[in-house]
C-alpha cells in the first residue's frame, strides 16, 4: 500500500519537473509561429511620388498582332506640360512619359514651353531649343488655334504657331503615320537611332479628334514593329505622331502602370497637367 503511494507521489513529481519545459516549447513555438507570419505577411507598398495628382488622362493597354504590348496615356494637348527631368521617371511627382533625345545633361531635341526651352535658355545647345545635328520630327501644339502638326525643323526658330506665347513643341523623329510609302526613307533621313534592332520605345501620336496618346512599350522590338502597333492600336483616324527617344529611357508614370525602363536618368519629360512643379 505505502509502495503504492510513494510510486505515485514520484509519478506526480516528475510530471511537474516535465511542466515547465512543456510551457517553453509551447511558448517556443507560438514565438515561431508569430514571427513568420509577420515574415509571410504582405508588406504595405511605400506610395509613389506621383500618387494622388489630378488624373487628366485615359489609360488603355493593347497587344498588336506582332504582340508588341503598348501603354497608352491618352490626353488634351492644353494639358501637356514638358518639363526637364533630371532623373529617372518614378521619383518625379509627376504623370507622363520620357521625352527627346538627349546625351549627358544636354538635351538634343526641341522641347519649348511658351518659347522657353525647358533645359536653358532659348539658344543654348542642350537647351531643347534644337533637334541637334539634323532637322527632325516635331509634334507642336499650336494653342491659339488649337491645331497639333507634326513640323520637320532644326530649331525653335522654324516652328510655325500663331501665337509664339501659347504653344509646345516636342521634337522626336517623323512616324509619318499617314505616308506608308514615305516613313522608312524620312525615319533614315532624320536619322531615327538603332530602327532595326530590338528596343523598347516611346512615341507621342494624335489622332484627327485632338486627342494625344503618350505611348511607352516594354517590348523589345524594331521601330517598323512599334509603328505598325501603334496603326493597330490607337483609336481614331488621321494620325501622326513622332518617335521619341527609347530602349532604357522608355519610362512611364501613370496609376495603371509604372515602366521603368533601366531606370536610367532622363534630361527631358512630357508630364501631365497637375504635376508638382521642379
Amino acid at each position: 500500500m505505502w509502495a503504492r503511494i510513494e510510486s505515485a507521489r514520484t509519478g506526480l513529481r516528475r510530471a511537474w519537473q516535465r511542466k515547465p519545459r512543456l510551457i517553453a516549447a509551447v511558448l517556443l513555438a507560438a514565438a515561431v509561429t508569430v514571427a513568420v507570419m509577420l515574415w509571410t505577411r504582405p508588406q504595405p507598398q511605400p506610395r509613389e511620388a506621383f500618387h494622388g495628382l489630378p488624373h487628366v488622362y485615359s489609360y488603355l493597354q493593347a497587344d498588336s498582332s506582332a504582340q508588341v504590348q503598348l501603354h497608352m496615356m491618352s490626353a488634351q494637348p492644353a494639358d501637356i506640360k514638358l518639363r526637364s527631368a533630371g532623373s529617372a521617371l518614378r521619383p518625379i511627382a509627376a504623370y507622363g512619359i520620357n521625352g527627346g533625345f538627349f546625351y549627358g545633361s544636354d538635351l538634343l531635341s526641341v522641347a519649348v514651353m511658351n518659347g522657353r526651352p525647358v533645359n536653358g535658355v532659348q539658344g543654348a545647345y542642350g537647351s531643347g531649343w534644337f533637334n541637334a545635328k539634323y532637322p527632325r520630327g516635331t509634334l507642336v501644339w499650336d494653342g491659339a488655334s488649337g491645331a497639333l502638326s507634326v513640323q520637320v525643323v532644326s530649331s525653335g526658330d522654324e516652328l510655325d504657331v500663331t501665337d509664339r506665347g501659347h504653344y509646345w513643341a516636342q521634337g522626336g523623329i517623323s512616324m509619318n503615320l499617314q505616308h506608308e510609302e514615305l516613313w522608312q526613307a524620312a525615319a533614315a533621313a532624320e536619322h531615327l537611332p538603332y530602327a532595326d534592332e530590338q528596343r523598347m520605345r516611346s512615341g507621342l501620336v494624335y489622332n484627327a479628334d485632338g486627342k494625344l496618346w503618350l505611348i511607352v512599350t516594354p517590348t523589345r522590338c524594331t521601330a517598323e514593329e512599334f509603328r505598325t502597333a501603334i496603326l493597330e492600336a490607337v483609336p481614331g483616324g488621321g494620325r501622326e505622331g513622332i518617335f521619341l527617344d527609347g530602349d532604357g529611357s522608355s519610362q512611364m508614370n501613370a496609376a495603371e502602370a509604372l515602366l521603368t525602363g533601366d531606370s536610367r536618368p532622363v534630361v527631358q519629360m512630357i508630364a501631365l497637367a497637375g504635376a508638382k512643379q521642379p
